[in-house]
């Protein structure tokens, strides 16, 4: 492995050296030191001279950062194949229609965003003309992770190459008339094109390093050869202040992903102004980057710096470059030439000289316009390293000016993200710079026209051809024809129907049984990936370790404490759990990368990701939004779920609202299941609609959220009731009846419909015995599978009904002559079962945990919150009591006799 940390000698070269024969006799002192005493001494010399250089205040980059020059120099950039001039302009053409675009859209009021196209054009021009593997080639292709606000020059180009036309750019940020464009990548809005979406910032760049691992994870299980894959991730410098950006940095390098690029626009400025004003963002993450482990390669200077660095014969302009902060060169990108002598080579007298040597228009080429990232030759030579670069991933750190080729207006101006228009003088001038053959009359009624050289014209069939060499169009997204996959046999979910006797089981452990059963099954078993966060041994998924193994690249290169254990730690390069430590984040990611590899790699894989409740919706709910919004599918599985159900853990570990989060989602469909064979209905219909064909009118698109609790009960069998799993699956059946429970009631007893959800049936069913024996109240029981399944088909009723259509909401069909009062219960706030309140014809009330959650027994947190089986009891004899249906002291002698 290459170490990111050493300094390359071509980084050595752009330095000058006053005394080269002095130099020498440094380093065959250390080549000295090193054969006579070892490297590790030579190591231990070094640092210690480090300090005292430090301590001494002699001025030396920070161990972890270079020089503020580009890593590759001048002399050794590789020549750019193709035709540079014919790429120049590629790009003017999709300067100038990201830019008019955004300006014809602005009379709507829509916004938009410029000026971060404008200073990456040639950051994404490069790649499309010489490195982006498309769609079509080999294997999957290369995963682009284009950054957000960019989207304008990325449809620019997609309308030169004829995928788009000028109505859909006309109707960019206006999607409502089913021909337009999102403002951002967004597959589930242009499915053909967007393959991630990046806005919701940070989730990018944590994405793509799980996208590039789980590639190799596909690899290393033989699923799919990935090896031609590259993962790139285009960055803006200020989105890697948002902690997701960084977070798995040291996962990228400890498996030594070197498919994986991130290219950072540093076009030093950020929303509102500068992103590092008075220090250096470059040097900053090259230092985080270098530290993680990472090959870092700076791309800041264009080539008009290269006179000022041949002149540098002292290293002034080095050590000045170093100084400046950043703020400051956005300030010399706005002033003339005559301000830049003054601050910039003003204060040392070796550039006082230089400075004497530079016309003013050379300065001002240098500060205003000469930037490695607006360079085809600079960006070339540094994806060319990237790629070619072996056992690390890479970023490269390219410098540009923000609003780069927009005028005076633009560049570099604090406000300019918020700029969302040039006119028409401005489009005259840019159309000037870039040497467009746009007339004046092309400017009917002062709107900015589009510009197209024709569909025959040598820049279309030149950008035509380059993607035909790389695989076709790009970005692209493409959804291969995958045979559905086949049902698993129909025993392991069968053998949950006839209950578990008088064995106590939790819900959660019937789920990891489930799965155990379901891995096992020939046609589908190796396709299912288990995600944990180091909470395996907590959800009882220990037995699973040995026979599929934890994931690993490097395989098992130790003897594991617990070896003579039968479910001993196993790690296995082919391993298909993967155990992502503490890391909820990490592990979502993991899960939209299995979710969508049916679209990103042709190959349909079955994620579950298994967490504590609280820390899924709660913690990392933007990523689910992220997961809907790529279309991908799979298993949640909050754990250890509701308010009451984990004794003693308390308020920061009690879920009493991941269901409302969730019913916030429209891809998640959220399910609080009671019991067992609940759970293996819900997970087989989940593996139907997402897995196997395509239902007329049902989205495959969409995820399951299932509940399930560590709180060990009797599961009953599979009662035999009408349509059972329908109910199921809908969310709502009857349990039993007073009767089909064995109770007796009184002639004409009055009669309460108990509905409760997950580990609240149980409070429910001992509620209906104690209605009966002690109060003479008949209760019918039903479990509510699905709560916001039954909301949204109650909506779809509703919008039915505006189109003239009538149609019933299934709660009110499944509750249709229920005698009494429906009361609704659940571990949650009742928020979640009032979601159905307004469909039900029936009196309504509810119970639920709301407020925070407490450490104590789960006998004591119901009590507190009222959801016990007494409770239960006194609210319904409540409701019936206004009813008239039982004596109103029923309630008073009821809170006395449990203490209430």
């Amino acid at each position: 492995m290459t170490d990111p940390n050493a300094i390359q000698p071509s980084e050595l070269d752009q330095l000058p050296d006053r005394d080269p024969e002095e130099t020498a006799e440094w380093q065959a002192s250390l080549d000295a030191v090193t054969k006579a005493a070892g490297p590790h001494r030579a190591a231990y010399l070094m640092r210690r001279t480090l300090e005292r250089a430090e301590g001494a205040g002699i001025a030396l980059p920070k161990l972890l950062e270079t020089d503020y020059v580009n890593s590759i120099p001048t002399s050794a950039e590789p020549a750019v194949p193709g035709d540079e001039a014919m790429e120049q302009r590629i790009t003017a053409w999709n300067r100038w229609n990201a830019a008019a675009m955004v300006t014809r859209g602005s009379k709507y009021g829509v916004g938009g965003h410029i000026a971060t196209f404008a200073s990456a054009a040639w950051l994404y021009e490069t790649g499309f003309n010489h490195f982006f593997k498309g769609k079509e080639a080999d294997g999957s292709g290369d995963q682009l992770y284009i950054q957000g606000h960019a989207s304008p020059g990325i449809y620019a180009r997609a309308f030169l190459d004829g995928r788009l036309n000028e109505e859909q750019l006309d109707n960019f940020r206006r999607e409502a008339g089913g021909n337009g464009l999102p403002s951002y990548p967004h597959p589930r809005r242009l499915p053909w094109l967007w393959e991630f979406p990046t806005v919701s910032m940070g989730l990018g760049p944590l994405s793509a390093i799980y996208q590039a691992r789980f590639n190799r994870y596909l690899a290393n299980r033989g699923i799919k050869d990935t090896a031609g894959s590259h993962v790139w991730a285009f960055l803006g410098d200020g989105e890697m202040d948002e902690p997701e950006s960084t977070a798995a940095l040291a996962l990228a390098a400890r498996e030594e992903l070197d498919n994986l690029t991130f290219v950072i626009n540093c076009n030093l400025q950020r929303l509102d102004g500068p992103v590092r004003a008075n220090f250096k963002i470059v040097q900053e993450l090259e230092a985080q980057f270098r530290g993680a482990g990472w090959n870092v390669v700076k791309t800041l200077w264009g080539t008009a710096w290269d006179e000022l660095f041949r002149l540098d014969t002292t290293g002034a302009l080095v050590r000045r470059l170093r100084q400046v902060p950043d703020a400051q060169i956005q300030t010399y990108q706005t002033r003339d030439a005559a301000y830049i002598r003054q601050d910039f080579f003003g204060g040392d007298p070796a550039l006082v000289e230089m400075a004497k040597l530079l016309s003013d228009d050379k300065i001002l080429e240098c500060f205003h316009l000469s930037r490695g990232g607006h360079e085809a030759r600079k960006v070339f030579a540094a994806y060319k390293a990237a790629v070619e670069h072996k056992g690390a991933p890479t970023v490269i750190l390219a410098q540009t000016v923000k609003g780069h080729t927009l005028g005076e207006g633009f560049a570099s101006k604090n406000a300019n993200h918020q700029m969302k228009k040039l006119s028409v003088d401005e489009f005259k001038n840019m159309r000037d710079l870039l040497e467009l053959p746009i007339k004046d009359s092309d400017f009917v009624d002062g709107v900015v026209p589009y510009g197209h050289p024709g569909a025959d014209s040598p820049e279309v069939r030149y950008l035509q051809e380059r993607r035909a060499a790389l695989g076709g169009p790009a970005p692209a997204r493409r959804v291969h024809p995958v045979a559905p996959l086949p049902a698993p046999a129909e025993k392991a979910f069968a053998s949950f129907d006839k209950g578990s006797g008088s064995q106590n089981v939790a819900t959660t452990m019937a789920f990891v049984r489930l799965v155990k059963d379901l891995v096992r099954d020939k046609e589908t078993g190796k396709r299912w990936v288990p995600i944990v966060p180091d909470e395996a041994r907590t959800f009882g998924m220990e037995s699973l370790f040995p026979s599929l193994g934890i994931y690993s690249p490097k395989g098992q290169t130790y003897e594991p404490v617990d070896r003579d254990q039968l479910m001993y730690y196993k790690e296995a390069q082919n391993g298909q759990i993967l155990n992502e430590g503490i890391t909820e984040a990490g592990s979502m990611a993991d899960f939209i990368a299995a979710s969508t590899s049916y679209s990103t790699h042709g190959e349909a894989m079955i994620p579950f990701y298994i967490f504590y409740s609280m820390f899924g919706w709660q913690r990392t709910a933007d990523q689910m939004w992220q997961l809907g919004d790529q279309l991908g599918r799979g298993f949640l599985v909050g754990a250890t779920a509701g308010r009451t159900t984990l004794t003693g853990e308390g308020l920061q570990h009690a879920d009493g609202h991941s269901p409302v989060i969730a019913a916030t989602n429209p891809a998640a469909l959220s399910y609080d299941p009671a019991f067992a064979y609940e759970v293996a209905t819900i997970v087989k219909d989940g593996l139907r609609r997402m897995y196997g064909e395509e239902a007329p009118g049902e989205d495959q698109n969409v995820f399951y959220y299932l509940t399930v609790y560590n709180e060990p009960m009797p599961q009953p069998a599979k009662p035999s009731v009408d349509r059972i799993d329908e109910g199921i699956v809908k969310g709502l059946y009857r349990f039993n009846t007073a009767e089909s429970a064995g109770i007796t009631p009184p002639a004409n007893a009055p009669r309460i419909q108990l509905l409760g959800s997950g580990t609240a049936i149980h409070w429910a069913l001992k509620a209906q015995q104690l209605l009966a024996e002690e109060w003479g109240v008949a209760a019918d029981v039903w479990s509510a599978t699905s709560w916001s399944e039954l909301r949204r088909d109650a909506l779809e009723a509703d919008e039915a009904l505006l189109r003239g259509e009538e149609r019933v909401p299934f709660v009110r069909q499944a509750l249709q002559g229920a005698d009494g009062p429906v009361l609704a219960v659940s571990d949650y706030m009742r928020q979640v079962p009032d979601q159905i309140a307004q469909w039900v014809e029936q009196d309504w009330s509810s119970l639920g945990a709301d407020g925070f959650g407490l450490s104590d027994t789960r006998e004591a947190a119901r009590r507190h919150f009222g959801v016990d089986a007494e409770s239960i009891v006194v609210a319904a004899l409540a409701q019936l009591a206004k009813r008239g249906e039982v004596k109103a002291t029923a309630v008073k002698e009821a809170r006395e006799k449990y203490g209430l």
